[in-house]
């Protein structure tokens, strides 16, 4: 009895051992004038996604790049669909790099826009290429069959943030009329911590 469930215990280990092996996801830092925000990305949802936001992180192409547009209550009188997120990215400069990438749905990926996460804006699906921002609060209507894009396939989620939502909320407090940033907040650089 003791050897079976001492083989029992060494196949839970390994199988769990396994498991955790498989799920190490990109760790990545968004280092800020005004703090360290830590993500994880989804890469095994997300390919598309993950592997094009990587590819600008290798580049060093999100070096001095900004958050520059926070959007919230107050700042979005004439939408009748409210979100609440912070944008950043590479600043009029996103022709410089890759080109656009496949829209990855969250009815795909599975992941949803709650508290954190962090997805790729866009005009039309397909163009995404290095501008993203992170959700403050749970925004539903950016997920696929959301009302707030016209064409509803919503937008492509692809991690979420593990530490750092105290400068997510700072950065979302700034004064932004007409929802840019007055004074554009640093991004010094983004690098991986775990591949």
């Amino acid at each position: 009895m003791i050897q079976i469930i001492a083989i029992l215990l060494i196949k839970l280990l390994l199988v769990v051992s396994i498991q955790q092996e498989s799920n190490k996801n990109p760790i990545i830092i968004i280092n800020t004038e005004l703090g360290n925000i830590t993500l994880e990305l989804f890469a095994e949802k997300a390919p598309v996604t993950v592997s094009n936001f990587l590819r600008y992180i290798d580049s060093s192409l999100f070096d001095n790049s900004c958050f520059y547009r926070v959007v919230r209550a107050d700042n979005q009188p004439k939408d009748s669909v409210k979100i609440a997120v912070i944008q950043g990215g590479r600043w009029q400069n996103e022709d410089k790099g890759f080109p656009p990438i496949k829209h990855e749905t969250t009815n795909i990926t599975g992941i949803l826009h709650k508290n954190g996460v962090i997805s790729m804006a866009r005009s039309e699906p397909g163009t995404a290429t290095s501008e993203f921002f992170i959700c403050v609060g749970d925004q539903p209507e950016l997920d696929f069959g959301g009302k707030r894009n016209k064409d509803g396939q919503g937008f492509a989620a692809f991690g979420k943030v593990i530490t750092g939502l105290d400068v997510v909320n700072k950065i979302q407090n700034i004064n932004a009329p007409g929802q840019y940033l007055e004074k554009k907040v640093v991004i010094n650089k983004i690098s991986r911590l775990r591949k």
